[in-house]
C-alpha cells in the first residue's frame, strides 16, 4: 500500500520527537566542536558572503541597480535568491553521505532510520536561516518590508519540504550507488547556473526559453522570494507551481525511503 509508508514518513517527527531533537542537537553542535569562534560562525559566514559579493559585483563589475525591482542594488537582488539557494544546495550536497556516515549506527542499533534525512535537511535550513534573517533585517531597515513578508516563512517551509523529499531519495539511493556522490555534486553546480541567481531572468531575450525556467522548481522559489521581499507582490503562478511539486517531492521521497530502508543494513 502506498499510504502506509507515507503515513510512517509523515508521523516520524512527532512520533519520535525526542530522538529527532537529540539527533538535531548532536549534529548541529558538531559543526562547531573544537572551533574557537563557535556559534559566531553562524553570523560570520553569511556576512562574509554578503561582503564578498558586494565587493565583486558592486565594486569590481559595478553592476547597475535593477529598475524592474524598484532600483534595488544588484547585490541585494542576488543575495535574496542566493541565501535560500545556499540552504537547498547545502542539504542536497550532504545528502549522499548521510547514511554512509552513520553506517555503524544503522547496522548495530534498531531505530527509525528515516529520522536521518529529516534532521539532515533541517540542520542546513536552520543554519542558513540565520543569514537570511540578517538580510531581511537589513532590507527591513531600508524600507522594503510589507505585509507580504508574512508569507516568507511559509515559502521557506515549502522549499524545505521540497528539499527533504530529494534528500530522502538521494541518501537512500547512495547506499547502493556510491557514484551518486560525484554526480550530485556536479548536478548541484549545473543547477545553480541554470537558476537565475547571479543574473536576472530578463537577460534571456527569448520568451520561449524563459518559459522553460518554470520547470525549474528553484527558479520559482527564487522568484517568490524576490517579488515578495523586494516588490511586496505575490507571483501566484510561481506559488501554484511550487506547492504541488514540493508536496510531491516530500511524499515520493518519503515513500521510497520507507519502502527500502530495511535493506540498508545488508548493504552498509
Amino acid at each position: 500500500m502506498f499510504f502506509t509508508p507515507l503515513c510512517e514518513w509523515v508521523v516520524t517527527p512527532a512520533k519520535h520527537f525526542s530522538l529527532a531533537v537529540s539527533f538535531i542537537r548532536q549534529d548541529f553542535l558538531s559543526q562547531f566542536s573544537g572551533s574557537v569562534a563557535g556559534f559566531l560562525w553562524l553570523f560570520i559566514i553569511p556576512i562574509s558572503h554578503i561582503l564578498i559579493y558586494s565587493f565583486v559585483f558592486g565594486y569590481i563589475f559595478q553592476l547597475r541597480a535593477l529598475s524592474e525591482f524598484g532600483e534595488t542594488e544588484f547585490v541585494l537582488f542576488m543575495m535574496v535568491g542566493y541565501l535560500p539557494w545556499f540552504a537547498f544546495a547545502d542539504a542536497i550536497g550532504k545528502s549522499t553521505s548521510l547514511l554512509l556516515e552513520k553506517a555503524g549506527l544503522i547496522t548495530k542499533v534498531r531505530f527509525p532510520v528515516q529520522i536521518i534525512p529529516i534532521t539532515g535537511t533541517l540542520i542546513p535550513y536552520l543554519t542558513h536561516m540565520i543569514g537570511f534573517c540578517l538580510l531581511l533585517l537589513y532590507l527591513g531597515f531600508q524600507g522594503y518590508s510589507s505585509l507580504m513578508w508574512l508569507l516568507i516563512p511559509f515559502i521557506y517551509f515549502i522549499q524545505f519540504l521540497f528539499t527533504m523529499g530529494l534528500v530522502a531519495i538521494l541518501s537512500a539511493l547512495c547506499v547502493f550507488l556510491r557514484d551518486l556522490q560525484q554526480i550530485v555534486s556536479l548536478a548541484v553546480t549545473i543547477w545553480f547556473f541554470l537558476t537565475p541567481i547571479i543574473y536576472p531572468i530578463n537577460l534571456i531575450e527569448s520568451g520561449k526559453i524563459r518559459d522553460l525556467f518554470l520547470f525549474n522548481p528553484m527558479h520559482n522559489f527564487i522568484v517568490l522570494y524576490r517579488e515578495i521581499i523586494l516588490l511586496g507582490e505575490l507571483p501566484y503562478m510561481n506559488l501554484w507551481i511550487v506547492i504541488p511539486i514540493s508536496l510531491l517531492s516530500y511524499a515520493v521521497g518519503g515513500w521510497l525511503f520507507i519502502k527500502i530502508k530495511h535493506t540498508f543494513g545488508d548493504v552498509l
